[in-house]
């Protein structure tokens, strides 16, 4: 599993876990830091996708199924010991959805929370009639990529950077962008739904993704572009709110 899922702050004692799915071209790094902003209920755990970090001589996968099947085997001995949630961003969020749906479908397990961020539902029309990124020029993928930020100028600007850098992210692109799920005649699952977004970003169709639980559903939106969970403002917000939820989640689990 440590291949797979990265867990650098360890903690036995705590009542639940938190799965963390990075944003396209992302690694583990910046959730593994989650697990020290988190008080001791809460355990994080962050996935590491080949073609990048520990893994940057793999091959990156060419589709979510992929991306799906191997989360699912590293994580199911895990989620079987207590109660978990997830947290995706941008395309995050749709792998994190893929591997909760796969989880409900094929072994009966469901996280007590699915906590989705910056990303229309998969199937929306919104995020059906999006212009795929992936097949932009190198020149007008890195003017778009300045556009909604999150990237420092200074690594945009090397070369040597970008050699990096790039081909991770138009790769996991190209899997988004390629995935397909048809809207839910009726939810499969039960668990809690919350969607988070940056009000400067981009619209994003965020009430579609209440077909997919019968559980309760949420909207916050916070200040900020696309990477609006890199400010600390936002940040304090988000751990504050899972964290709660989560604790209230864990004695409804039991």
């Amino acid at each position: 599993m440590d291949n797979v899922i990265s867990c650098f702050t360890k903690k036995p004692d705590a009542v639940a876990r938190l799965v963390c799915f990075p944003w396209a071209g992302g690694g583990s790094i910046h959730y593994a830091r989650w697990g020290r902003v988190f008080n001791d209920s809460i355990e994080v755990y962050s996935v590491r996708l080949p073609g990048r970090e520990t893994r940057a001589k793999e091959k990156f996968f060419q589709n979510m199924q992929q991306i799906v099947d191997e989360i699912v085997e590293a994580l199911l001995p895990a989620l079987k010991e207590k109660p978990f949630a997830f947290f995706g961003h941008s395309f995050g969020a749709m792998t994190c959805f893929a591997v909760a749906d796969s989880l409900k479908r094929l072994h009966g397990l469901e996280p007590v929370h699915l906590f989705l961020s910056g990303a229309s539902a998969p199937y929306s029309e919104m995020r059906i009639g999006a212009p795929k990124r992936s097949e932009l020029t190198d020149e007008e993928f890195l003017q778009w990529l300045s556009s909604i930020g999150g990237t420092p100028p200074e690594l945009l600007a090397n070369p040597e950077v970008l050699k990096l850098f790039l081909p991770a992210l138009k790769a996991d692109l190209h899997v988004v962008e390629n995935y397909r799920c048809d809207r839910p005649t009726r939810p499969s699952l039960s668990c809690a739904v919350t969607c988070f977004d940056g009000k400067q970003d981009v619209p994003h169709d965020l009430q579609a993704w209440k077909a997919t639980s019968s559980g309760d559903f949420t909207v916050r939106m916070l200040d900020g572009g696309h990477f609006y969970l890199k400010d600390s403002a936002n940040e304090r917000v988000l751990v504050d709110f899972i964290t709660r939820h989560l604790e209230t989640s864990e004695m409804d689990y039991l």
